[in-house]
C-alpha cells in the first residue's frame, strides 16, 4: 500500500476513534470535573513516561514552558465544557457545537495569529448562523443549555488552536501535549472546589467509570495521536483537514448507533447539521493550503481535531 493511501485510512481510524470520545462521555457516570480531571491526568501521566518528553521538557526555555502552561489551562476548560454539554444535552448535540470549532477559529486566529483577515472566512461564519438555528429548533427545551455549553467549548477550542498555532514551531508534540494536560490537571484540582456542585476533582472511580476512563485516555487519545503522528508525514494539510473535518459525522452516527440518540431531536436538528458541516467542509475549500500538515500536537488536546491546518 502506498504510504499516502496508508496514512489516509490511519487518520480515518483516528477520526472515528475521536469520535467515541462523545460516546464514551455520554457514558461514564462522573461529572464532567472527575472526567476531564482524570483524563488528562491519566494521560500526561502516561507521557511522563516516555523519556523523549522528558528531554524536550528539559531542552525548553522556561518562558516558553509556561506560555504552553497557559494554553493548557484552555484545553481544561474546553474539555470541561465540551463534557458538560454532553452530560446536559447528549452526544449529538456536544459533537454538532464542536463543529462550529473551525468557525470560530475562523474569527479569532487573524487577531491571535496577527495577520490580515479574510473576509471568505466571515461569510463561513454568517453561513453557519442558519444552522445553529435550525439545530436549537430541533432539540427539546431542557437540553438547550448544552448548546450554549457547547458553543463555549467551540470557541474555547478555537482559543487554544489559535494560541497553538502561534507556539507551534518551538516545542517537541509529545512534550507539549504533557505540559498542557499536566497544566490543565493542575488546575481543575484548584478550581474544583470554586465552583458550586463540581464536588473536589478526585472521585474514585467505580469500576464501569474505570474501565471507560482507560478507552477514553488510551484507546481515544493516546493511541490515535500517535498514529496521526506518523500519518501527518505523508498528508497534505488540506487533506487532513478534510479528513478529521467528518469527527462530528462520526460522533453522531455512533450516538444513533449505540446510544439511540435520533429518538430525542427532530429533523430540524439533523438539517441544521447539514448546514453546519457544509460550511465547515466549504471552508478548507475556499482557503486550500497544500503545504505538509506541522501542527500534530493539536491532535493531541482538542475535540475538535478539524481545526488543524
Amino acid at each position: 500500500m502506498q504510504p499516502v493511501n496508508k496514512a489516509r485510512w490511519q487518520i480515518h481510524f483516528c477520526v472515528l476513534l475521536w469520535g467515541f470520545t462523545a460516546i464514551l462521555g455520554k457514558l461514564i457516570t462522573l461529572p464532567a470535573m472527575q472526567l476531564v480531571w482524570w483524563r488528562m491526568l491519566l494521560v500526561s501521566g502516561a507521557l511522563l513516561l516516555v523519556p523523549r518528553v522528558w528531554r524536550g521538557l528539559k531542552a525548553m526555555p522556561a518562558k516558553l514552558r509556561w506560555g504552553y502552561a497557559g494554553i493548557g489551562v484552555l484545553v481544561s476548560l474546553h474539555w470541561l465544557t465540551f463534557y458538560a454539554a454532553i452530560k446536559l444535552a447528549n452526544a449529538s448535540v456536544g459533537a454538532t457545537c464542536i463543529a462550529l470549532g473551525p468557525v470560530f477559529l475562523s474569527l479569532v486566529e487573524p487577531w491571535i495569529a496577527r495577520r490580515k483577515f479574510d473576509p471568505r472566512e466571515l461569510l463561513i461564519g454568517v453561513a453557519v448562523v442558519p444552522g445553529v438555528a435550525m439545530v436549537v429548533g430541533g432539540v427539546p427545551m431542557d437540553m438547550r443549555m448544552g448548546i450554549v455549553v457547547g458553543a463555549l467549548s467551540a470557541l474555547l477550542v478555537a482559543l487554544f488552536s489559535a494560541f497553538n498555532k502561534r507556539m507551534v514551531e518551538h516545542g517537541d508534540p509529545l512534550t507539549v501535549t504533557c505540559i498542557e494536560l499536566g497544566t490543565g490537571t493542575l488546575f481543575l484540582t484548584l478550581l474544583a472546589p470554586l465552583l458550586p456542585h463540581a464536588g473536589p476533582a478526585f472521585v474514585l472511580p467505580s469500576l464501569h467509570d474505570a474501565a471507560l476512563l482507560t478507552v477514553l485516555s488510551f484507546g481515544c487519545t493516546l493511541l490515535p495521536f500517535a498514529l496521526a503522528l506518523v500519518a501527518l508525514r505523508h498528508m497534505s494539510a488540506f487533506g487532513t483537514q478534510m479528513v478529521t473535518n467528518l469527527e462530528p459525522v462520526y460522533a453522531i452516527v455512533l450516538a444513533i448507533l449505540l446510544l439511540g440518540e435520533q429518538r430525542q431531536l427532530d429533523g430540524w436538528f439533523y438539517a441544521g447539521v447539514a448546514v453546519i458541516l457544509g460550511a465547515v467542509f466549504i471552508h478548507p475549500l475556499l482557503t486550500r493550503k497544500q503545504a505538509p500538515a506541522s501542527q500534530p500536537e493539536l491532535l493531541g488536546t482538542a475535540e475538535s481535531h478539524n481545526v488543524v491546518e
